[in-house]
């Protein structure tokens, strides 16, 4: 966890075992007030990573808690997530991220 004028930075890593084919970078969402952006980017490996710039400081376990449900419904493997975040609840961060993972169906 680190900090960088007033954001904080989280990161998360877990296992998966489905590896996606090669694939274009995928960003959906907007940073503003209340929403975030998600990029997911091809890395290879057998995890899934996720790094989480967010204003919203101190929510380090529920950010953990929703990657991790995410995680464990889709499996990734050798993706790279990285979340822009202005506030956004826990709903839409697990929409958000269903609409990345749409992308790549």
């Amino acid at each position: 966890m680190s900090t960088a004028i007033g954001l904080e930075t989280l990161q998360f890593k877990f296992p998966g075992s489905k590896t996606l084919p090669a694939f274009a970078p995928v960003l959906v969402g907007v940073i503003g007030s209340g929403n975030l952006e998600v990029l997911l980017e091809d890395v290879g490996g057998k995890q899934c990573s996720f790094e989480v710039q967010t204003s919203a400081r101190g929510f380090g376990q529920i950010w953990e808690a929703v990657l991790r449900d995410f995680q464990m419904r889709h499996d990734l493997a050798g993706v790279q997530v990285t979340i822009h975040d202005m506030g956004a609840t826990p709903a839409v961060v697990s929409l958000r991220l269903s609409q990345a993972r749409a992308e790549l169906a």
